[in-house]
């Protein structure tokens, strides 16, 4: 009996230990950001869909972990490359990490040489928002249709953001694919692209829906189709097509309107603090002001948070070879 009484005190004092302990580290991981500064990078310039939701999830992420300091950080260039491969390569405490674009998805499927990371073996942090992608064309150019934008017989420019953007290897795709009259015009970033189609300089884009539905709704543009989403004011880009490898090609671009305005960070961050930090995000993003304040800016919100985001990354990088060969011939062809 004294013997099962020792026995039976110590497996107590053990769970004890083991509680107090988790316990312990959860309560680490949190307390780890009081008084320290936390470098968000957006990997785009000031301006434009990327920089919003970066300093709007920023904001909020600094107010769930109390005693921490959010720095926004602008490292344009590349089409997002540059703020990416920065972040890979920073160091896994926990105190840097950002929002990229999803073209590097597509750089990592093409093999391109630029690319340091591995987006696979990131530490996900989560994601806000899905955004189908829209093919939008300025009042001025006079198309009303999808059909009427392939029919025509001189090309019309196109704005994207920088080369390995997901807008300049979109659109490359999507042009190649449905050969489409449309020179591509790179180089637009921020809201330098609509800014472009008021001057007159292009008469077109495809881009995130989010990021132009208010130059469309202030007349300066119209929808003519969609790839992805749920909406159905306009037809969906896939409906209008019968080619099935230009069907495949869609499909990939739509993939990627479920993973929109990515927060990432480099391998390696301690459970503990991801842990934190993706805490911090879910509740930032289910933050009745935060939801207000997206609402007010016409940012859509269906966030994700960790593992769920990480899978859906992975299974955007699984593509089929032969999906795999159109991507980078496309690539090829736009250098």
């Amino acid at each position: 009996m004294k013997w099962h009484s020792i026995r039976m005190a110590a497996c107590a004092t053990a769970a004890l230990l083991t509680i107090s302990t988790t316990a312990a580290w959860a309560q680490e991981g949190k307390e780890f950001f009081n008084g320290k500064t936390v470098n968000y990078i957006v990997a785009t310039g000031p301006g434009g869909g990327y920089d919003t939701n970066g300093r709007l999830v920023a904001q909020f992420m600094q107010k769930y972990l109390p005693g921490s300091t959010f720095v926004v950080q602008n490292m344009p260039g590349a089409g997002h490359l540059i703020g990416a491969n920065y972040i890979y390569a920073s160091e896994p405490d926990g105190l840097t990490f950002g929002t990229f674009n999803t073209g590097l998805i597509y750089g990592q499927l093409g093999g391109d040489p630029g690319i340091k990371f591995d987006l696979a073996d990131m530490s996900w942090i989560g994601k806000v928002a899905s955004d189908p992608r829209v093919i939008v064309v300025t009042k001025e150019s006079g198309i009303e249709s999808y059909e009427q934008l392939k029919a025509l017989k001189e090309p019309i420019r196109f704005a994207s953001a920088g080369v390995g953007s997901a807008s300049t290897i979109e659109t490359t795709m999507l042009v190649k694919a449905l050969h489409l009259p449309i020179q591509i015009v790179s180089g637009y970033n921020g809201s330098d692209d609509q800014l472009a189609m008021r001057r007159g300089e292009v008469q077109g884009i495809i881009a995130s829906r989010s990021s132009f539905q208010q130059f469309v709704d202030e007349g300066n543009g119209r929808i003519i189709a969609q790839i992805g989403g749920s909406e159905t004011d306009v037809p969906q880009l896939a409906s209008l097509v019968d080619d099935e490898d230009a069907k495949k090609v869609i499909a990939l671009v739509a993939s990627q309107s479920n993973i929109s305005r990515l927060t990432a960070g480099p391998t390696g961050i301690p459970e503990d603090r991801l842990k934190a930090l993706r805490d911090a995000y879910n509740a930032a993003t289910s933050d009745p002001e935060f939801l207000e304040k997206a609402k007010s800016l016409s940012l859509p919100v269906d966030p994700k948070v960790g593992d769920d985001v990480a899978v859906t990354v992975k299974a955007a990088l699984d593509q089929k070879p032969d999906v795999v060969e159109f991507l980078k011939e496309a690539l090829l062809s736009r250098n």
